[in-house]
């Protein structure tokens, strides 16, 4: 039976000393919840997009239900879902416009389930049904709960809750019993008629939600627990072999989860220091919230609430929202151009600032080559690239000369939007790189039943390489590991997701370039960048050989759409060492090198020298000292281990030593 609204009707209740009337719109009554704050042209005019569904089945109800209350609120007295500050923060607005608000109506997802189904049309039903489970679960799990069978994307089309995709009641829903537990696109719900907050108050306010949409709200642990993202953000597949018979092998196409639980971020791990998912893909405001619009009184300090998570729901796929963007009226979507380019920068922001730490330093140099070093440090508390396993993330190392001409590039991209140099089928991890043709990308490629790479995802067995930078505290001998392979990384590399004295877990990698220099000694400027795709062209190939309406309908909007990888991380050294002179014609000497207790000693200056100066890796001042030397000159380096430059001047020429500090 279809869930329907109440009808109207009207109730009485007694609240901080006022009588409020409550009035419960019917299904075609409720847009116009904000008659007193909006007008419907005032609300068409924001929206931009189609209306949010209000429609109901048996058990779940669209996001037009909730935006009643905790939509926009923009006419004065303005209360509820804006911070101190005025900055609109509701729930509605910020989740329209993200990859989860749209994941039904993905044209990528519906292209890929597509070619799945024409690669093996006779598992139409199967696939359909488990990919339906984490785009469309409100769809799926209605006709699973009321009968079951197999669901169809046939069937979720004309669908609005299902087509509501990852909506507010596919979270606030969910059990708390299964949290953690269900993976795979398995998902349990509560079905007493119960919606779960993240707020223990006394005084929850819940006569309107239970009147207006006939649930009740509740208070709930576990919506900001990371195990309420396990059910979709680990998914387990089953493989069949070229002909579409079952192996009864399995494949882990995605363990995001699996990746935070085998981390620092996890608490069970590190009590301190845990931030669960929602922490980094929701943050917190800080301060009291006023978050239900309608009703003033709720500005009263016993029903203000805090923190209050905003509902950003981000992560790295600023590809796919700007090709929604470009395409949200042939694809139907709900958000407006100024929500998508929120959500975008949001992104962007998430990718720039969150993500990475990135470091270069110039290790050692001769007239014939550059010895270059690229840290990278994972901030993330799981893998990066995280996720569907199209996404990547690749170096690009550009070395120039003081003229600034190019001495070397590795791992740049071309006009297709392709990583030069890459091999013809899939580039191996890189722990040195010693030419152009080679480039470090960090990625998951997966292999069929014959150990050759495919994009299909039922022919997955085992993956060719899991190179991705694992987050910190990850570790082999972690009881997740065996979902969180990392593969194709030789044990030569001593440094990927090592320290310096070889313990697992610092969540790091560091690539080393040999760069050929052919006698060139002048200054060199060292860029690094790291670039991150989430639907390289690559990962399209064997999908655009078939023709589907989805398939031919993504192609077209894929095609027209900028490919540039996005930048998440940029850094610049410039390295002085060479066209100097050797320090031991001049008669003075560093000693000893490498240093161990901190203290620079350089001997043999008197009548000799008129500066010293001390720059570190980065090419940074961090001592100096001019005139007045005698025959030594003693001076502490910054604490920690470290490589510097000491450039001595005399006689107006400049020498210059690398010096190494081991602490």
């Amino acid at each position: 039976m279809k869930r329907s609204l109440p009808a109207r009707t009207a109730i009485i209740a007694g609240v901080a000393g006022t009588v409020t009337l409550f009035v419960a719109w019917t299904s075609d009554d409720l847009p116009k919840a904000h008659a007193r704050y909006h007008s419907d042209t005032e609300l068409a005019g924001l929206r931009g997009g189609l209306d949010l569904p209000i429609d109901g089945n048996t058990y779940f109800i669209g996001s037009g239900s909730c935006n009643g209350c905790h939509g926009l609120d923009d006419i004065p007295p303005v209360l509820a879902n804006h911070t101190a500050a005025g900055v609109d923060v509701n729930p509605v607005d910020s989740w329209r416009s993200t990859m989860m608000a749209n994941s039904a109506k993905d044209p990528f997802w519906r292209a890929k389930v597509s070619h799945e189904v024409a690669v093996n049309p006779a598992h139409q039903a199967a696939l359909e049904d488990k990919c339906t489970s984490c785009h469309a679960p409100m769809g799926r799990y209605d006709k699973f709960l009321t009968g079951g069978g197999h669901y169809s994307i046939a069937e979720m089309t004309p669908d609005p809750v299902a087509m509501d995709g990852v909506s507010c009641l596919s979270c606030h829903m969910q059990s708390a019993d299964s949290i953690g537990q269900l993976f795979s696109g398995s998902l349990k719900f509560d079905l007493n008629d119960v919606v779960y907050g993240p707020i223990n108050a006394k005084n929850l306010f819940g006569a309107p939600m239970e009147s207006f949409v006939g649930y009740a709200p509740q208070y709930g642990a576990h919506i900001t627990d990371a195990g309420l993202c396990a059910g979709c953000h680990t998914l387990i597949t089953e493989t069949a072999d070229l002909e579409g018979n079952a192996t009864g092998d399995k494949f882990v196409e995605q363990a995001t989860y699996h990746e935070w639980l085998n981390s620092v971020f996890n608490p069970d791990i590190d009590p301190e220091g845990g931030v669960t998912c929602q922490g980094c893909h929701m943050p917190r405001v800080d301060e009291p919230m006023v978050i239900s619009a309608l009703y003033d009184f709720l500005a009263s300090e016993e029903y203000l609430r805090t923190p209050y998570g905003k509902h950003d729901l981000v992560g790295g796929n600023t590809f796919m929202l700007n090709l929604l963007k470009n395409n949200r009226q042939e694809l139907l979507l709900t958000a407006n151009a100024v929500q998508f380019d929120s959500t975008i920068a949001r992104t962007t922001r998430l990718l720039q600032n969150q993500t990475l730490l990135v470091q270069n330093e110039v290790v050692d140099r001769t007239a014939d080559t550059a010895f270059i070093a690229v840290k990278l440090t994972n901030l993330a508390g799981h893998k990066f690239p995280s996720g569907y396993p199209a996404r990547r993330a690749f170096v690009e190392l550009v070395v120039e000369n003081a003229s600034g001409d190019t001495l070397f590039r590795s791992g740049g991209w071309d006009e297709t939007y392709e990583v030069m140099g890459h091999d013809a089928d899939w580039e191996p991890h890189h722990d040195v790189i010693r030419n152009e043709g080679q480039a470090q990308i960090y990625e998951m490629v997966m292999a069929d039943v014959n150990g050759d790479k495919t994009t299909v995802l039922e022919r997955a067995k085992e993956s060719l390489k899991d190179n991705r930078l694992a987050p910190l505290g990850f570790t082999t001998s972690h009881p997740s590991y065996d979902t969180t392979l990392v593969v194709g990384v030789p044990a030569s590399d001593i440094d990927f997701n090592r320290n310096d004295v070889g313990v697992e877990g610092s969540g790091t990698d560091k690539i080393h370039y040999h760069v050929a220099l052919n006698g060139y000694t002048g200054a060199l400027t060292v860029r690094s960048r790291v670039w991150y795709q989430s639907a390289p062209p690559r990962w399209m190939e064997e999908m655009f050989a078939f023709n589907t309406p989805e398939i031919d309908a993504f192609r077209t909007m894929y095609s027209a759409e900028d490919g540039s990888p996005v930048l998440v991380k940029e850094t610049e050294v410039v390295d002085l060492t060479t066209g100097v002179d050797d320090l031991e014609e001049l008669g003075v000497r560093i000693y000893p090198n490498p240093v161990s207790d901190g203290q620079l000693r350089v001997d043999g200056l008197s009548g000799k020298v008129t500066s010293i100066r001390v720059f570190n890796a980065a090419g940074s001042l961090v001592a100096q000292h001019r005139g007045g030397f005698g025959p030594s000159w003693v001076h502490p380096l910054p604490a920690g281990s470290g490589t510097y430059l000491v450039q001595v001047e005399a006689g107006g020429r400049s020498y210059i030593e690398r010096v190494v500090v081991i602490r």
